[in-house]
Order: structure tokens, then sequence, then C-alpha cells
């Protein structure tokens, strides 16, 4: 029995479901990925091979299946297959406890499920805090790791307001995404010029339109002084 096919069996006998957005760490055991990175570059070489490329003696060519096994599973993928960074947690409480708004600016790349093709951009995290608070890293850590998977950027964006639901304990979220598809931009329509926003409010950034104004006043804020 092949590896993946081992491992989609756990996943089925577990009732997880495996898309291309899903996280499969938890079903995976030692090894595993290693195994998948071998059973990827067989599969890879079929696809050049289909592709008419001469992968034997092409010397741009040699190789190339498994640079794009581990590439995809250890890289572009990786939040598929591993676990959610550790986001320690700290009490927010006494006489300085903090009850405002946080604002995080976070880079990231993720993959269009469709296309397979980069998407490229800018999550502003909003949070108003709760009992504990986590580094600031750690919002970019977690915002990144949700994005390295085939996912959309309506989907990418509930997945990072969820998961920073879970590391704060704060129902107060929101999420505004900007970014670049390669799916427009080098094929289909060409449109080199597109940008897709998008944004998922939770909580008070949903209920009181003061709150959400001062989200998005902050991320126009950031966006001027954001290095271009």
């Amino acid at each position: 029995m092949s590896k993946s096919k081992e491992i989609k069996e756990r996943l089925q006998k577990a009732d997880k479901r495996f898309w291309a957005g899903d996280n499969i760490s938890e079903i995976l055991e030692e090894g595993d990925k290693d195994n998948l990175i071998t059973e990827a570059t067989t599969a890879f070489e079929s696809v050049l091979d289909a592709l008419v490329i001469d992968r034997h003696t092409d010397p741009n060519s040699k190789g190339t299946a498994k640079r794009l096994a581990k590439m995809y599973i250890n890289e572009i993928m990786s939040g598929r297959y591993d676990p959610m960074p550790a986001a320690t947690a700290f009490p927010n409480d006494g006489e300085n406890r903090y009850e405002g708004m946080l604002v995080v600016r976070s880079e990231l790349t993720s993959m269009c499920s469709h296309h397979h093709q980069t998407v490229k951009g800018v999550a502003y995290i909003g949070i108003i805090a709760a009992e504990k608070l986590i580094g600031l890293s750690k919002y970019t850590r977690i915002a990144q790791w949700c994005s390295l998977r085939g996912t959309l950027q309506e989907e990418l964006a509930n997945d990072i307001a969820r998961e920073i639901q879970n590391a704060t304990g704060s129902e107060n979220v929101a999420v505004y995404i900007q970014a670049t598809h390669g799916c427009v931009e080098n094929r289909g329509i060409l449109a080199h010029s597109s940008l897709t926003q998008t944004t998922v409010l939770k909580g008070a950034f949903k209920d009181d339109s003061g709150t959400k104004k001062e989200f998005m006043d902050n991320v126009k804020l950031q966006q001027e002084f954001a290095p271009r």
C-alpha cells in the first residue's frame, strides 16, 4: 500500500477531511513526510513525462521532480503537514491589563488551490485583548502557517481569524488581507495590476461600527508607513 493511501485511510477512519486547505499533521507519524516526498517525486516524474519533458538528459530538468515534491511538502504547502507553531500565552490581568486594540501587519505567501499559482500579500490582524496575550511575532507565525497550503483568499482570512481566536481566547478579531494572485496575473486574463481584498470581522469588530472604523483606520495608517 502506498504511503498516501495509508494516510488517507487513517484520515477517513478518524473522520478527518483532507482538502487542500486542511491541516493533517495530527494524523501523520514519524517518517511520513519523507515517504510522501518519495511518492510525490515519482508522481511528478510522470507529470514531466506526460508533458514530453526530457528529465534524463535535459540538465535543467534533472532532479526537478524531487525538487517539486520537497517544495510542496516542506515549503509552499507545509501548513498542511506541520503542526501550528507554538504560541505561548501570557496572562493579561492586574494593574497593567491591556484593554485596547492591537493591529499587526503580516506579509504572507499562499497558493491558489485551483491553479496552484502563488498568492502574495499582506494580512492586517486586529484584536481586542482578552484574558491572555501572545507575542507579537506569533500573529505572523500563525498567519503564515495558515497561508502555506492550497486555499482561497476568502477561506484564508477566516482560517487566520479562527486560529487567532483560539490562541488568544478573544472573540474580537478582525483580519484584512490584500493580495495579488498568480492565477489572475500569469494565465487567463493576464491582469498584472489586479488586487484582491478580503475582510473578516468577529465580535465587536462586526457589531460595533466605531471598532470597525478604528481597525480600518489603523490599516490605512500602517499602509502609509509600510516598507515599499
